[in-house]
């Protein structure tokens, strides 16, 4: 029998498109990038490599069905309409969220019961139950959305479950901590390669430097971790058991990483620590307490990148304006390093003291951020070797 091949869409947040699309292509899986998302085809094996793999994304879903509707009798006509049978057991739970943007169906709440109703009526004339007995949805967890934009319909079905960014190395983390894959987002974002140092002044619970370790180490970013299609009874299990040995194989171990995060608070620093120890990266990453003013170094074609605090809090801007200030003194005269620093203050050359090589829009949750761009000299090529 042919394996079914499925609709599917990775999501991902605003201006981090590009970067899950590229994710995709070095997996070998095609892909169209579109706002907030990537789309793409694919087998289980497909949907178990994404889950594991993505390090920018935050959901895999499934597209059960796509379709233009301009009153309630439609939706519902249409969603009743998709083969729920194939993906939803008798016990299914399957609870439904909704958002609608600019469509004549503009109400989120009235979409969601709608659709549930429907799939509930497609189930009980598949199933052959009466319309008196409510369906149990005491089996395993199926999460369905329903979005609207423009008057189109995409009804999908959640195969992550808590999203992708829940890595599951988190044991504490800072007060205004980056999420996982906005971290990794921004370490692909920098020119540093396996064989230069990594510096993150101010690193916090140390995010941004576990996750360059595990871009460096080759390690899939989902190995620690259970996905929601995992429990359903129609997703072959040892497909996830082949995508994770075959991740097994492909993580390198061996190489030598020269990543090392500070802070000024020691306890974030301990934080970090542990942090590290819990993904098992303890040893590829120093931490280490230490004012971002004391920084020092004598390497050369280093990439520091940094998330310092933003001032968004009242009574705050003074003091980070002077951390900005401190940072262009610490770093400018690193002209073989590569600086990159994300900040929602949009003064921030200013205080820094030097104009940015490039500057690019990126999204830190619902906050406008800008990541700041300083590139070093390049290193010298090396003389070819002549045969």
């Amino acid at each position: 029998m042919k394996e079914k091949t499925f609709e599917l869409v990775a999501t991902a947040a605003s201006g981090l498109e590009a970067l899950v699309g590229k994710e995709l292509r070095n997996l070998g899986i095609d892909c169209q990038v579109e706002n907030g998302r990537a789309r793409f085809k694919g087998t289980m094996e497909t949907i178990a490599k994404a889950n594991l793999w993505l390090r920018t994304a935050d959901r895999i879903k499934i597209v059960v069905g796509e379709f233009d509707a301009y009153s309630f009798d439609e939706l519902f006509e249409k969603v009743k309409a998709l083969p729920w049978e194939d993906y939803l057991p008798l016990d299914a739970e399957f609870p439904v969220a909704g958002k609608s943007i600019k469509s004549k169906l503009y109400s989120t709440p009235d979409c969601q019961a709608i659709t549930k109703k429907a799939i509930v009526n497609r189930l009980r004339e598949y199933y052959h139950r009466p319309a008196s007995v409510p369906l149990a949805e005491t089996g395993a967890l199926f999460k369905l959305e329903v979005a609207l934009l423009k008057d189109h319909v995409m009804v999908t079905l959640d195969t992550t479950g808590p999203s992708l960014f829940k890595r599951g190395y988190r044991l504490e983390k800072g007060g205004a901590p980056l999420k996982e894959n906005m971290a990794a987002a921004l370490v692909q974002l920098t020119n540093w390669r396996t064989d230069r140092p990594f510096v993150d002044p101010v690193c916090g619970s140390g995010t941004i430097c576990i996750e360059a370790a595990l871009i460096g180490h080759n390690i899939a970013p989902g190995f620690n971790r259970e996905f929601a299609c995992e429990s359903w009874d129609w997703f072959t299990p040892d497909v996830f058991e082949k995508v994770r040995a075959e991740a097994d194989e492909a993580a390198d171990y061996d190489v030598e990483l020269d990543i090392m995060g500070t802070d000024i608070n020691g306890r974030m620093i301990e934080i970090a620590r542990a942090n590290a120890e819990e993904i098992g990266l303890g040893d590829s990453i120093t931490f280490k307490q230490q004012a971002l003013k004391d920084f020092k170094t004598e390497k050369e074609y280093g990439v520091i990148l940094a998330n310092p605090p933003y001032g968004e809090r009242l009574g705050e801007e003074e003091s980070v304006r002077q951390l900005y200030k401190e940072m262009g003194e610490v770093f400018r005269p690193l002209k073989t390093w590569s600086k990159y620093i994300l900040t929602s203050d949009l003064l921030f050359e200013e205080f820094y003291g030097e104009k940015t090589t490039k500057k690019r829009k990126l999204y830190n949750g619902a906050l406008r951020t800008d990541l700041f761009q300083y590139w070093g000299t390049r290193p010298p090529r090396k003389p070819r070797v002549e045969e």
